[in-house]
């Protein structure tokens, strides 16, 4: 029997990390124990790790790598609750909390529109005094002025808190959302889905038990979602190993998680790290480490979720390219505003033109494709091509920026926390 070049260097490999890539190879699932195991690999094991990732996401996906044109508007930054990991919310008695009323955040959707977007991405912090309806309001708004714009709205978390603001249950409160015009919810608020290690870098935030209702709730009502992991902090291998075996439970009781994104922790600004507030604490997940999570992910999740996103904005453009070889087929949003990276530190713009994306695909050998948020393709570019209305934007600053929004007077809570 033939043996693919793969696995003909398996000989030389730790036989234990040898026979887990055998099994992943053959198509079948790797235990939380053996994916712990593959995020210790080194040397050999290191790059074998890597190459069945890249292996099993060619015959998952194939050489095609996609992107959305997005934008993301994060309408306010005040919120009632103080995770470790977050330098994006404020309090609502600081300076610095700022509130987009209801016609600024249409202007926002309007113009991403104009300039070829076809999804927005809507998420905030939890203001104390929010109206019930706000997040329906919000998404009518939208829908009224950009009927056929994607809205990607709304974390667990805030889901959660609409449904308590509103006094009703998780399903009825989905059910009002996607009346509204909710087309599908990010899977943040995940980070670790471990109770325990929540409850030291945000306690308080939503639980475990209460993500995965949300989660499941929502997929069950015809409403898909991403899944993502927050990591570099304080979880060990197995933390990220059971983390992903539950969000691949989820996926066979539901099928409803559209891609899952690995997101590198933010180190610089944030409250637990720059005040130590736990031994151990990293500034981060490390290049190796970063390919080790993405590579892990598309083994772990083979067959159940094709798509493996990497993050630009965590990351920066070359890592996130990189990445393509380590198991990712999708290169996220072109996003446009960035508000919670850019508050915790990261460096990496707010903008990426679709065609810098797609010069970064072309570079690692792949083909670019545009996406709608449920992963339907809009046109593959297997040459040069032309540019979009976004690739002609010349200042960037015409959109505004994080540290620009929260010195506006205009935009202070205070002022506009019921607009």
């Amino acid at each position: 029997m033939n043996t693919s070049p793969i696995e003909s260097l398996f000989k030389d490999a730790d036989p234990l990390v040898s026979d887990i890539l055998n099994r992943a190879l053959d198509e079948k699932e790797i235990s939380v124990k053996e994916a712990t195991r593959l995020f210790y690999a080194r040397g050999l094991d290191f790059h074998l790790v890597g190459m069945v990732a890249d292996e099993l996401r060619k015959r998952r996906v194939g050489d095609i790598v996609t992107y959305v044109v997005n934008r993301n508007i994060n309408f306010t930054n005040v919120c009632i609750k103080q995770c470790g990991f977050c330098a994006f919310s404020r309090d609502f008695r600081e300076e610095e909390g700022y509130f987009l009323p209801t016609d600024e955040i249409v202007r926002r959707a309007k113009e991403a529109r104009t300039l070829g977007a076809t999804e927005v991405c809507v998420q905030a912090g939890l203001p104390p005094d929010m109206d019930a309806d706000t997040y329906e309001n919000i998404c009518r708004a939208i829908k009224g002025q950009v009927g056929d714009i994607h809205i990607h709205g709304f974390s667990p978390e805030e889901v959660l808190y609409g449904a308590t603001r509103s006094n009703t249950s998780i399903k009825e409160y989905l059910l009002r959302l996607k009346d509204a015009g909710v087309n599908s919810l990010p899977g943040t608020a995940a980070e670790i889905l471990d109770q325990s290690m929540r409850d030291k870098i945000s306690p308080g935030r939503i639980s475990v038990n209460k993500w995965i209702e949300v989660i499941k709730t929502a997929h069950r009502i015809g409403i898909p979602s991403t899944s993502t992991i927050m990591f570099g902090h304080l979880e060990s291998p197995e933390d990220r190993a059971k983390h992903m075996a539950l969000i691949r439970d989820i996926q066979k009781e539901t099928g409803g998680f559209t891609e899952f994104v690995p997101l590198n922790f933010i180190h610089t600004e944030a409250p637990m790290y720059k005040e130590s507030l736990h031994h151990g604490i990293r500034n981060g997940a490390d290049g190796p480490d970063v390919l080790l999570m993405h590579a892990v992910s598309r083994i772990m999740f083979n067959n159940h979720i094709n798509n493996i996103q990497t993050s630009w904005v965590k990351e920066g453009a070359g890592m996130a390219q990189l990445v393509l070889s380590w198991g990712a087929n999708d290169f996220g949003g072109t996003l446009i505003n960035e508000s919670i990276s850019t508050a915790a530190g990261a460096e990496h713009g707010q903008l990426l033109k679709p065609k810098d994306i797609r010069q970064l695909i072309r570079q690692s050998g792949r083909i670019p494709a545009q996406r709608t948020t449920s992963y339907k393709i809009i046109k593959t570019f297997a040459s040069e091509d032309g540019t979009d209305l976004l690739d002609e934007v010349q200042n960037v600053s015409q959109f505004g920026s994080y540290h620009e929004l929260i010195k506006l007077d205009g935009y202070r809570y205070k002022r506009n926390r019921r607009s």
